[in-house]
């Protein structure tokens, strides 16, 4: 459980940072008040992932998952391009992820 509490708060990030995005400078009230809701289920997801797993695991795998899916939503949805060279690192990134997941 714990860990699909690590992947939830990591999923809430991207919600967040996505609805700042939409919120235009928090000029749109409701877009700012999801930004403040889904910073605090982020929050608090992560503190119930880090009762049971280390901060130096649940942190970057939290900043990861958040990284990662902006990335995505941002190509996706607001149209961001990227450079080829760009998905290598985002690619590095998702296998850092893996990583520390499978070797802790």
């Amino acid at each position: 459980m714990t860990w699909i509490y690590l992947v939830v708060a990591g999923i809430f990030e991207v919600v967040w940072a996505t609805m700042m995005k939409l919120s235009d400078g928090f000029s749109h009230l409701g877009y700012a008040a999801a930004t403040v809701v889904g910073m605090i289920l982020s929050f608090g997801f992560l503190a119930l992932a880090t009762k049971h797993l280390p901060l130096s695991i649940a942190y970057p795998i939290w900043t990861g998952i958040g990284a990662v899916g902006a990335i995505i939503v941002g190509v996706i949805f607001f149209k961001d391009t990227l450079s080829p060279i760009t998905w290598v690192f985002v690619a590095l990134l998702v296998i850092g992820i893996i990583g520390i997941k499978v070797t802790s």
